[in-house]
């Protein structure tokens, strides 16, 4: 019966990422680590395949910087906005010359876990994990995981003083792990991908995002030499002909050097498609000791701002550091603090992240009048260049952390879509005329005064309760959090007074 000190469930990015990152950390006694795999081959999937600069950031944090190499990634230096409804392109260039990488997810996995192999007192082994052990003098601690190996008929139990869940998405453990009481992932839309040839997108080495009218967002993002991924937001219901909703809505209002290399695409591959889930995180140690959630388990946001794998790398940084300091891993006295710890040090990356990635899909995935006011309005709030464009995308990139900063410009996006329905040029349309630009007239100001308000109040309903639920929702009710959760209230209301 073998016996390890952690066992992982799960090969990904974060549990290969943690195997080495426990391996590698100094302690009196070098750990023995276990992870098991469904399957070691090369996985092939359509998310997973741009990493912000700090995930990069981190990867070196963690002396896995070398992952990235050997693997055909192609470097990205920052954004494109491309707004398909005036052909205008809006570039948003990563701060201070920090870069991020994109990649096919397969070829980054292996590489991943051959490091996990590498490191000392660890064992990938190839194995589905169909229970979790539990100690028989106490109905809720885990102590190990029970699965199937490949090549062997009986299954086979592994025993550990911790398990470290990271099943991704789709996790078999995750409502035994937080209880009855866990939230649901949230499936906001899909995303359609293939792979464009020799594409050649506005700005080389930058992502991009088209803002297609009457459909969600589009990302275009090279990940090889010859290789660039697409990914096309499809809300519900799905079009039973998706190829041919994708022919006549989307592709003609893609930039004119992607059309040709999606038509070519369509005609050549099969589309796959892909949930964009978010879950916020909760807190975890109270329902089931021994066992702890980790990766898209346990957390998820919109692969919108790609910036799942950012957060995944950075729980492992602070893990690392923090279970160094655990002598007795199989000690839940001394694990849970560092787990409630954990919680709350991982909060001003992960909920920056989380909450700009939902928030900025509802805007470019705009439905109502109010968020497309708002959708036109950030696109002009980037052309203002400067802090406008730095600010933001410094927390995109998960080089700003900051939950306050995020709040700070997204009202600011707000109070400025204000302003450009009063002062700026629109297309106005009369039957006995030809369509024309113009701005507001005086007589249309009690209109748009009262429209400037629903523009607010919409921008609070959006952001407000992301916010909450990333930040204060399982919080005690201490000082700091009655304190913070006041200053947000007062912000939004001299917001919408505003």
């Amino acid at each position: 019966m073998p016996d390890y000190d952690v066992l992982i469930v799960g090969a990904g990015v974060a549990g290969s990422a943690l195997a080495h990152a426990l391996a590698t950390a100094p302690r009196p006694t070098p750990l023995r680590i276990a992870v098991l795999e469904r399957s070691l081959d090369e996985p092939d999937r359509i998310v997973g395949e741009l990493m912000q600069p700090g995930g990069v950031n981190a990867l070196k944090k963690l002396g896995l910087e070398s992952v990235l190499e050997n693997i055909d990634a192609a470097t990205v230096n920052g954004y494109c906005v491309y707004d398909a409804a005036g052909g205008k392109t809006v570039k948003i260039p990563y701060p201070g010359g920090h870069q991020g990488r994109a990649f096919h997810h397969g070829r980054l996995i292996m590489n991943l876990r051959a490091a996990a192999r590498r490191a000392p007192g660890v064992d990938v082994i190839e194995a589905t994990v169909s229970d979790l052990i539990e100690d028989s003098s106490s109905a809720r601690k885990v102590i190990g995981v029970r699965a199937s190996v490949k090549g062997k008929e009986e299954k086979q139990s592994f025993h550990a003083s911790l398990v470290f869940v990271a099943d991704g998405c789709y996790s078999n453990f995750r409502n035994s792990v937080l209880g009855a009481g866990a939230m649901k992932p949230e499936t906001k839309s899909h995303f359609v991908g293939a792979i464009l040839e020799d594409a050649v997108l506005p700005i080389p080495n930058h992502g991009t995002v088209a803002l297609i009218k009457g459909s969600g967002p589009v990302l275009m993002y090279q990940i090889s030499e010859h290789d660039t991924r697409i990914l096309i937001d499809i809300k519900q219901p799905i079009p039973a002909d998706l190829k041919a909703h994708i022919l006549a809505k989307i592709a003609p209002q893609l930039p004119s050097s992607v059309q040709l290399p999606m038509q070519i695409a369509l005609e050549k591959d099969r589309l796959r498609r892909m949930p964009n889930s978010y879950l916020p995180s909760t807190p975890q140690g109270t329902k089931k000791p021994g066992v702890i959630l980790i990766g898209d388990s346990w957390n998820m946001r919109h692969p919108l701002t790609g910036g799942g794998m950012t957060v995944a790398l950075n729980d492992v940084v602070i893990l690392q550091s923090l279970l160094a300091s655990v002598s007795d891993l199989g000690d839940w006295r001394k694990v849970k603090p560092v787990l409630n710890r954990w919680y709350r040090d991982r909060k001003p990356l992960a909920s920056t992240v989380n909450i700009l990635s939902v928030a900025l899909y509802d805007l470019f995935g705009a439905d109502a009048p109010e968020l497309e006011i708002l959708r036109t309005g950030c696109f002009k709030y980037f052309e203002l260049g400067g802090e406008a464009v730095n600010g933001p995308v410094s927390i995109l990139s998960a080089l700003a952390p900051s939950p306050a900063l995020l709040t700070y410009h997204f009202f600011s996006v707000a109070l400025y879509s204000v302003w450009v329905m009063f002062t700026h040029p629109r297309l106005v349309s009369h039957p006995d005329e030809k369509p024309r630009y113009a701005a507001a007239r005086v007589d249309e100001y009690p209109f748009l005064l009262f429209k400037s308000v629903r523009v607010l109040y919409t921008a609070c309903v959006v952001f407000g309760p992301l916010l909450w639920l990333e930040m204060f929702a399982h919080e005690r009710p201490s000082l700091t959090t009655v304190l913070l959760g006041g200053v947000v209230a007062l912000t939004v209301w001299a917001t919408v007074l505003s």
